[in-house]
């Protein structure tokens, strides 16, 4: 399908309008006929676009373009000094796949201020991440643990459990640090690990009834407590 040249202008148009239906709509018509006149216009609505099932279906839009369009732009996108920027970046990244953005997931984005930034990054890294490098980037994201708020921590949880048994070592080593909500966090995510089905609520409350009842931790002693 392609639109006549005025189509395209009000599919231009209708990105920027300020009712958030109409905007959703053009973005949804940009996808079913994609084009290359409008990559730049998506990764920069998405930088901007207040509603998120706008950004979503943007995000849609572009993985519906050629990659060899979006991705150098999505790549510049991820050093943006605007936190959504490189949020949504990330996330567009994680949908299209392609592994040649791996290289654009630095250290620096896995441990972004910004725990919007940090989290996309942590899906991102996971669907990206090359075969034999899961071990580096599970140190990486270890050093999250205990970080943010809920649905922050669950987020980083399911980004090492994705991993798979490569997380194991540094989920052990993160069982001894002095930081409780790292503790509880990460036998939360051990719980997880071994059983996907029993959800991080009841996982997390779980691990803190075990910090509160242990206290400090020695060397060894979560894998016993975790039993």
């Amino acid at each position: 399908m392609t639109m006549t040249r005025g189509d395209t202008a009000r599919a231009l148009q209708g990105l920027e309008d300020s009712r958030s239906s109409v905007r959703l709509r053009a973005a949804l018509a940009v996808g079913t006929a994609p084009d290359r006149c409008f990559v730049d216009k998506l990764v920069e609505r998405c930088a901007i676009e207040p509603e998120f099932f706008v950004r979503d279906m943007l995000t849609w839009a572009l993985t519906r373009h050629p990659v060899s369009l979006t991705l150098p732009r999505l790549l510049r996108e991820v050093r943006s000094e605007r936190a959504q920027a490189r949020s949504q970046a990330l996330h567009t990244l994680s949908k299209i796949g392609d592994r040649e953005a791996w290289p654009a997931i630095t250290p620096a984005l896995l441990c972004d201020a910004d725990d919007e930034v940090a989290r996309s990054a942590w899906q991102a890294a996971v669907v990206l991440v090359p075969k034999g490098e899961e071990s580096a980037l599970a140190t990486v994201l270890a050093r999250q643990l205990g970080r943010g708020e809920r649905e922050t921590q669950v987020s980083l949880s399911q980004a090492l459990v994705a991993l798979g048994e490569v997380i194991v070592p540094v989920l052990a080593a993160a069982t001894t640090a002095d930081d409780p909500r790292v503790r509880a966090h990460t036998l939360a995510t051990q719980r997880l690990l071994r059983d996907p089905d029993a959800g991080f609520e009841s996982a997390i409350e779980e691990a803190k009834r075990v910090v509160a009842l242990t206290g400090a931790p020695q060397d060894g002693r979560w894998n016993r407590a975790d039993r």
